[in-house]
């Protein structure tokens, strides 16, 4: 891509982002159509909107008065005087508020009872989608009947105020109990083994709550835990997302890796993987990531591995440990199936039984070995490029094979061989991979490491007329430098390629005792395997991702 070229999509990315801002209404922005409609700047426009939603939804301190926006003009909220009689309740005092809602301690008037009286920040001036989502917290919530989440008693609306009553539940939340630092493990077990089962119900129910964390959750005057507030709470199945497609949503603490990137679906692994960052700060006293700021926290939660719990506190016992550690992996697949699965490991901890995640601690560590890291998405850009690659490759070293056996003992033609044969195939390999949309910063770092290996193989060949060694003689190193390639690709990429470092690293050795014409054809056989098989995976990945996309564009 030229200066010019870059120069232009650069001005047009700046174009689209202005015209974002200048929207009138304030709608959350419905990432993925934006992105079909800018193809070649989705990955940009992801990124920045990303950034930006995440921004939007935390720099408002829950402190300050509501500001609306009426006729042009910003105003605010002015807080409701208390006391103050709404339909059958006589509000009392301020329990808290959020970004949308605010919870009073009410009397109910009827059945002589306090309860939690929870309305729209906004009053009458909530925008649609507010007042949507606020019905969907609602109906969420008062279709939930489990002893472990809060009841829901009534809902209505009264001048231009909704609202909802549920049960008042006098004492703290898991967040004020634990300033007092990390709870007892069997304390710890106890609360998250109850409130992974009250989540599994909603999940039955066909509700995700999407923001668990320790202030959401309740302590009663009976120490049980109660799961509150189902503001961000979705629906499984035939529900419309009160937030734009693409929209990232949660807490960063404790939001999940494909939450934090605003990718895909909810599913109940997100919520598993919250459970676990609660459990995680129930044991530390602090939570998986925390940052300077919450975007910082944002990056953290998709790109690093927690420091494991046992570090911050050895008392920690080691299935508790490899209870929270498989809550918190990045791939959803590899946490546990259920909050209800959770729940039994918890419940086998705290009676001496044996739990399911240190009875599968090899497969847990050897899942951990091969799995995709997550840069792997950037391989189906690279999947169609290394088939080709590896058909290169083998060409390259067919052909050595080919002029040893021929009786080539010169090395001027191996040295030109693989000098130009590599350089220009790097050059169209490069080239094919810019035109394919813009190029991200850890796929520089992977041609960097093939540009060294490049450099390197070529230095092999100039060490050999250097020391007058006979031809092809150093072509095991070859194989060695190979598998180091591969291994810096396993751990930036995905653990398959481990499988293909440690085969390179093996072939040096009986390419050394038969040596050329038949070792350098085994090197080209070694390393076509290594990159057409993975190449062949992610081809097809990025085929069936095309397909799902047009699948989702239809009417």
């Amino acid at each position: 891509m030229t200066t010019a070229d870059q120069d232009e999509r650069d001005q047009r990315l700046a174009q689209v982002l202005v015209d974002l801002d200048r929207r009138s209404a304030p709608e959350p922005v419905d990432v993925e159509q934006l992105c079909r409609a800018h193809p070649d700047l989705a990955v940009e426009l992801r990124q920045i909107l990303a950034v930006g939603q995440m921004m939007d939804v935390l720099v408002t301190d829950p402190s300050q008065k509501a500001t609306l926006t009426i006729d042009g003009r910003a105003r605010r909220m002015a807080p409701l005087e208390i006391p103050r009689q709404i339909a059958d309740y006589d509000l009392v005092d301020e329990l808290g508020r959020g970004g949308m809602g605010v919870v009073y301690k009410a009397w109910d008037r009827q059945l002589e009872r306090f309860v939690a009286l929870k309305m729209i920040l906004r009053g009458a001036h909530a925008s649609s989608s507010d007042q949507a989502r606020f019905r969907s917290e609602a109906q969420a919530a008062a279709g939930l009947n489990h002893p472990n989440i809060v009841p829901v008693y009534q809902v209505g609306e009264v001048d231009g105020h909704a609202f909802f009553s549920m049960k008042y539940v006098p004492g703290l939340t898991l967040s004020e109990v634990m300033k007092k630092g990390p709870l007892l493990q069997r304390q710890a077990t106890a609360y998250l083994a109850r409130i992974a089962r009250a989540v599994h119900h909603a999940h039955q129910a066909g509700i995700l709550h999407r923001d668990l964390k320790p202030a959401n959750v309740l302590i009663d005057e009976n120490d049980e835990p109660l799961v509150a507030d189902f503001g961000l709470a979705k629906r499984t199945e035939n529900d419309p997302s009160l937030t734009g497609s693409g929209a990232i949503v949660g807490t960063p603490s404790y939001m999940a890796p494909e939450q934090a990137m605003g990718q895909g679906q909810p599913t109940p692994a997100a919520d598993v993987y919250s459970l676990g960052a609660i459990l995680y700060e129930m044991l530390t006293g602090r939570p998986p990531f925390l940052a300077a700021t919450p975007v910082d926290t944002l990056l953290l939660v998709r790109s690093e591995e927690p420091v494991r719990p046992r570090l911050l506190n050895p008392q920690i016992d080691l299935d508790l440990e490899f209870i929270c550690r498989k809550c918190l992996e990045k791939n959803p697949e590899h946490r546990y199936a259920s909050a209800a699965q959770l729940a039994d490991d918890l419940e086998a901890f705290t009676h001496g039984e044996p739990v399911s995640a240190r009875s599968s601690s090899l497969i847990y560590f050897l899942s951990r070995i091969f799995r995709e890291t997550h840069h792997a998405p950037v391989l189906e850009n690279w999947g169609l490029l290394w088939m080709w690659h590896s058909a290169m490759v083998m060409l390259l070293c067919g052909v050595t094979s080919l002029m040893h056996a021929l009786g080539v003992q010169s090395h001027s033609p191996y040295l030109a061989l693989w000098s130009i044969g590599l350089a220009v195939w790097g050059t169209i390999f490069w080239n094919l991979r810019s035109r394919g949309g813009p190029v991200t910063f850890v796929e520089r770092q992977i041609a960097h490491v093939w540009a060294a290996a490049v450099i390197a193989s070529i230095g092999i060949f100039i060490v050999e007329v250097i020391l007058e060694m006979p031809v092809l003689i150093l072509s095991p190193v070859l194989s060695v430098l190979a598998g180091m390639v591969f291994l810096i690709k396993a751990g930036t990429l995905s653990g398959w390629f481990y499988i293909a470092a440690v085969i390179s690293f093996l072939a040096a050795v009986p390419m050394a005792f038969v040596g050329p014409p038949i070792g350098p054809l085994m090197l080209g056989v070694v390393l076509a395997l290594g990159f057409f098989v993975p190449g062949l995976k992610y081809y097809r990945q990025r085929l069936q991702s095309i397909s799902d996309s047009a699948k989702r564009d239809l009417p």
